[in-house]
Formats: C-alpha cells, structure tokens, sequence
C-alpha cells in the first residue's frame, strides 16, 4: 500500500512539472517572482532580470535567452551617435553562440521554414566592431520573423532609432518578442517558438531627466505605421508583465514611464 501511495505522489508531481513545462513551452516571459533578484550590474538599458533568467552578456548588446522558446526574452544595447559611424560590414553567416550551455536553435530550424531569421538587436546598429557584428548573427539575439515585417515595419522602426541617436546623442533599447496566442506555431526540429508580435522600449537622457516610449508590433505582412504602435513605458510593461528600466532613479522613473511627448520624438 505504502508503494502505491508513493507512486502516485511520484505521478502527481510529474503531471504537476509536465503541466508546468507545456504552459510555458508555447512561449511568453518566464514569471518573474517578488523573491528573484539578479546578480548581473543593472545598465540603465535593463529591464527588471529574474534568478531563473539566463543572461549573456556580448561586446554590443546582452541578451536574456530562453532555452525551452529557443529565442530570446528580451536584448538590450545602447546606441551612441558616435557607434552610428561605424563602417564594418560582412556577408551574414548566422550561428549558435558556442560559449552558451543548454538548447539553441540552429540555421537548419529556419531553413526552408518561410520565417526570416529576425534580429532583435540590429547589426546595422554594430558597425562599430567586427566582433560586435559577428555576436549579433549568434541565434541568442535572433527570433523568427516574418519577411515582410521585418524588412518593412519593422526595419523602419529599426532606422527610426538610429535617427534619434543621431539627434539625441544615445539611446537606450530593450526589445524582445511577445507570445499571446502562439498562432503561428514552431518552426524546425527544435521547435523554435514563433512570436506573435514584438516589442521595443526607449530611453534617452534629457538633462536631469529622460524621455522614454514603446512600442508593439504584429509579426505579420502588411502596413502597420509607427506612431499607431507607440505607446508609454507603463502601457508596455503592463502588456507584457515586466518592470523596464528599474535602474532609473525612483525619484523620476514613474513620471518618465507615464506619458509620451509625441512632438520630442517626432510623431
């Protein structure tokens, strides 16, 4: 008797770990517990990093990269009007980051899948260092995108920030995708997650303060025009169910994360 009961003790964590497991592997942010804290030095460009997160930090931007959605929770970089200069450039060869432990996705996961290999930070952003630019083509700052999107909505918002580092001097990028309905599936063996949409949050000093707006966009063709995709920080983060950039001040952040002055940036 006292073996049947401890098998199905045994059989109800399993079910309980399983069940676990299948509500995350669809994709989405890992829950980020009161109790977490990170041992990783906040830049202002973070947002807040939970215990479970694994973070890896390259020359150009960090990235946050989820094991089980085989892409990652979010990429963060700053981009000076200084790094804009760079000229560095080279044929795309995109690969796994040989330094990083536990699943990635590979080339072979994309290939033939009709879904681009989407970079979160881009490596036009990165011209400013050969190995910079090489970093950004590791599959830890790589998500599945559709082509029109990323080479249309997307990539405009993508020269849109390089537009405001050029005016403003700096800015500060956290990006990352976004799962709700999981509606277009995986992609290859390893069954890459494929996001629904994704998000992009700046930050730009301004005297004693910052200014700071968000973004959402689908991952799917056709038009979808930026400032109809721009919203605050605070909308944002209650979207997406993550604290961005906590190392602001507390004196400021609220104030900063609460509206959008369109006209400051252009929209």
């Amino acid at each position: 008797m006292m073996n049947k009961h401890i098998a199905l003790v045994k059989l109800l964590l399993l079910t309980i770990l399983w069940m676990g497991f299948s509500a995350s592997s669809c994709g989405g942010p890992r829950e980020l517990r009161p109790e977490d804290s990170s041992s990783v030095v906040q830049h202002l460009e973070y947002p807040a990093i939970s215990t479970s997160e694994d973070i890896y930090e390259y020359l150009g931007f960090t990235s946050s990269y989820n094991h089980t959605t085989l892409v990652p929770d979010w990429v963060a970089y700053e981009l000076t009007s200084e790094e804009l200069e760079g000229t560095y450039t080279s044929t795309s060869n995109f690969s796994r980051d040989p330094q990083v432990q536990g699943r990635q996705a590979s080339r072979e996961d994309y290939s033939w899948s009709g879904w681009d290999k989407g970079h979160l930070c881009p490596k036009a952003d990165l011209k400013w260092s050969e190995k910079a630019w090489w970093e950004s083509h590791y599959f830890t700052n790589v998500c599945p995108q559709n082509h029109d999107f990323n080479a249309g909505p997307w990539n405009k918002l993508e020269n849109k920030v390089r537009h405001w580092a050029q005016q403003y001097g700096q800015v500060y990028v956290v990006c990352g995708p976004i799962f709700d309905s999981c509606q277009y599936g995986t992609i290859g063996n390893a069954m890459v997650s494929i996001p629904d949409a994704f998000f992009k949050a700046l930050l730009i000093p301004q005297g004693d303060s910052y200014q700071a707006i968000a973004f959402i966009m689908e991952n799917h063709e056709g038009r979808q025009d930026i400032r109809a995709s721009a919203m605050s920080v605070n909308d944002l983060e209650t979207k997406i169910n993550r604290d961005l950039f906590p190392a602001l001040d507390d004196s400021i952040e609220e104030s900063v994360e609460e509206t959008v002055s369109w006209r400051y940036w252009g929209l």
